[in-house]
């Protein structure tokens, strides 16, 4: 189920093609010989491109041959290299990318906004790259974002920061949400709520691929080769042209009541906790399953292909956690019969310390 994640460096016929679609909105008559003006390519070639475009999809062509007019087509693609230092997220979004979505349906328009403009911040503000890579691609059945940056990646950045042992824990941080590495600026919500918003969102940075699938309600990850490890971070995010996905049901489908859209609960992929092909049997792998999730009121523990669990680890999360923070509610989602029997086992001794 992993994304197939890309990142095309541009050449001279993806910045015509990027140059094209944008420049047509303003310029439906003269297209070809401004965007050829502009870039310094010729008329000819310029031309061709434009034919591509529209036998693509990406151009409608009207009007007669010696005065044609240019108009978007169903089709949109733009791709573009940004330096990191001085970029804004509100200008990639804004300039570059709505006029060619403006479109779209309301809430999938709405949710490519928050994810473009919360994944490109994350780049500027916390990956120390020199530059952010930009791709959108918009066809008849959905949009696909990328947002890439040549930094120190979000993985590594996020196990220095926590002073985890294993890259592959800063995952299982990541995923409850709440997580930033400079809470000064940042909530750490963006990317658990993006991830939340389009249909499939996946990260890629060094050798670890993220990957959540809203059809499944699933978190996954995966080790990639050494030869497929990338610097920094990729983060790629789609969803179907007709989703009728909203971004304030996202929101209050994690909020504490109607009237309250405090980020209030979170879903916890359990296996996440594991490094390789470990047990969860400890007591520290336990308090690393439930390390930073204080702020939360409601903590769902989702069990999925985790088939059993030691004693001391149901003990330390269903009572010794329990007993400590009475106003977090622990929710067991997806346990199997042996799961289920040892978390019983540890709330029904949490119980007796309770009424004792």
């Amino acid at each position: 189920m992993t994304l197939q994640f890309r990142m095309a460096r541009p050449n001279r016929s993806a910045q015509i093609d990027t140059a094209l679609l944008q420049a047509v909105i303003t310029h439906p008559q003269d297209l070809v010989s401004m965007v050829a003006a502009q870039l310094g390519f010729s008329r000819q070639y310029v031309g061709g491109r434009v034919k591509q475009l529209v036998a693509d999809g990406y151009l409608r062509k009207s009007g007669g041959s010696t005065r044609p007019r240019y108009s978007l087509g169903n089709n949109r693609r733009f791709s573009r290299s940004y330096p990191a230092s001085g970029l804004a997220e509100d200008d990639v979004w804004f300039r570059d990318l709505l006029p060619l979505l403006s479109d779209l349906a309301e809430p999938v328009r709405d949710i490519a906004h928050y994810g473009v403009t919360e994944m490109v911040n994350n780049c500027i503000d916390h990956s120390g790259a020199q530059s952010v890579w930009v791709e959108m691609q918009l066809d008849a059945a959905r949009l696909h974002l990328v947002i890439a940056d040549d930094g120190v990646g979000i993985f590594r950045k996020i196990t220095r920061a926590l002073a985890l042992p294993d890259e592959r824990l800063a995952l299982l941080h990541l995923s409850k949400g709440k997580l930033t590495t400079d809470p000064r600026r940042h909530s750490g919500e963006g990317i658990f709520f993006t991830s939340r918003m389009f249909d499939r969102f996946g990260i890629h940075s060094g050798g670890l691929l993220f990957d959540h699938d809203h059809a499944y309600d699933d978190d996954w990850l995966e080790e990639v080769q050494p030869r497929q490890a990338v610097r920094g971070t990729r983060v790629e995010m789609s969803i179907k042209r007709d989703s009728e996905r909203i971004m304030r049901e996202v929101f209050s489908e994690y909020s504490s009541g109607p009237e309250d859209f405090a980020f209030a609960k979170t879903v916890v992929p359990v296996r996440l906790a594991r490094v390789g092909d470990e047990s969860l049997i400890s007591r520290s792998q336990a308090k690393r399953l439930l390390q930073k999730v204080e702020g939360f009121r409601t903590v769902v523990l989702d069990f999925s292909g985790v088939s059993s669990i030691g004693q001391a680890f149901a003990d330390e999360v269903f009572r010794v956690f329990a007993s400590y923070h009475p106003g977090i509610e622990l929710v067991a989602s997806n346990t199997s019969a042996d799961v289920l029997a040892m978390i019983r086992r540890a709330q029904s001794l949490h119980n007796a310390q309770q009424q004792s």
